[in-house]
């Protein structure tokens, strides 16, 4: 069968690939319509292969809402270049999928790209697009959450997504509320919501890990400590230099031991955090101690919870994003917050054009 103009054009139309790609599809196929959008298929895999190890780190994150607005769904969808991320064929297939995850029955990726869409399925969608724009491209993860009053923000033009379910009543004050939340967390990245989602095996770790930290930064700890350390320093443990210098310091009333390190050389600091941790068990028992290991505890909670995070826009600049809720409906409490970041956890390939520039002439 003569392939027609007319022929061409539907196929183009049908799959978005390129003209010659149409007409040489067609010509293999003998016309048929069905088999020529197969055939670019088919060669959509093959180009899709090729491009599979590149690193698609930019992208972009998309949410949507169902009709009654009580459920949200976000997906990332990633490419190669920012510059993909802005092409509106991009942005409509990551629209298409941010909808379609209202539907999914899971969070599972490869279960959701063997869903129908547009009459194929994500996954066919997803090479078809890879065939066409030329990048290498994924659909990483979908969450969706449900809730009686929902908010949801995107940052930098879908550089961050993030969605927001809680109970309480569905009005204007408590959406605008979780909107602000939404924004928090974009900005702040909390890891929990509350305190109470950390597993006792967590805490435990965190206490350990502040614990050793400040053993290991002996001028950080308490003053009476810190002297008993210093004491046993000077005692055949330091070089006769940072020993005199400790010693004309002590004896200067007017100095201020804040600046006492950068006074010593390296190798007496190191020798003074040894001492510290070697006196682990004596020092953990002084309460002292303690305090300053649960403070700076209570300090990384603060940082790593949103209810206990500072709200960022508190007008005295101290209240928590815990009081701000309760400040605009007792009632109203977080059920689920999802953020999604374009390309976090991905190791992105650092380019060194210098270098490959050199290596192309070095092949010439």
């Amino acid at each position: 069968m003569a392939v027609t103009a007319q022929m061409v054009k539907e196929l183009r139309e049908m799959t978005g690939a390129g003209m010659m790609d149409c007409k040489k599809a067609l010509v293999e196929a003998d016309g048929d319509i069905d088999k020529a959008v197969e055939v670019l298929r088919e060669k959509g895999l093959s180009k899709a292969a090729k491009k599979a190890g590149r690193i698609a780190a930019m992208g972009l994150v998309k949410t949507a809402f169902s009709e009654d607005g009580k459920t949200a769904a976000i997906v990332e969808v990633n490419s190669e270049t920012d510059f993909v991320a802005k092409n509106d064929e991009f942005i409509g297939f990551v629209d298409g999928l941010a909808k379609l995850a209202l539907d999914a029955e899971s969070n599972d990726i490869e279960a959701f790209k063997a869903m129908a869409y547009e009459g194929a399925t994500v996954g066919d969608a997803l090479t078809a697009l890879i065939a066409k724009i030329g990048e290498n491209m994924s659909v990483r993860r979908i969450d969706k959450a449900s809730g009686a009053v929902m908010a949801s923000y995107i940052h930098g033009g879908g550089n961050i997504g993030v969605i927001v379910a809680a109970d309480g009543e569905d009005n204007d004050d408590n959406k605008a509320a979780l909107k602000n939340i939404a924004m928090q967390v974009a900005a702040m990245n909390p890891q929990y919501v509350s305190r109470d989602e950390i597993s006792d095996e967590e805490l435990a770790n965190l206490e350990k890990i502040t614990l050793e930290s400040a053993l290991n930064d002996p001028f950080t700890l308490p003053k009476p400590i810190l002297n008993g350390l210093l004491d046993k320093a000077v005692d055949g443990v330091w070089g006769e230099e940072d020993t005199a210098i400790l010693l004309e310091k002590r004896a200067d009333k007017s100095f201020n031991f804040n600046y006492l390190p950068n006074f010593l050389s390296e190798e007496a600091k190191a020798k003074l955090a040894g001492l510290a941790v070697a006196d682990k068990a004596e020092i953990s028992e002084n309460k002292i101690f303690k305090g300053l290991v649960q403070g700076r505890i209570s300090k990384q909670l603060k940082e790593i919870c949103l209810l206990d995070q500072t709200y960022v826009r508190a007008e005295d600049g101290k209240q928590t994003v815990a009081k701000y809720l309760e400040s605009v409906d007792k009632a109203l409490k977080l059920a689920k917050v999802i953020r999604f970041e374009v390309g976090e956890g991905i190791e992105k390939k650092q380019e060194d054009f210098a270098a490959e520039v050199a290596a192309q002439i070095a092949n010439a």
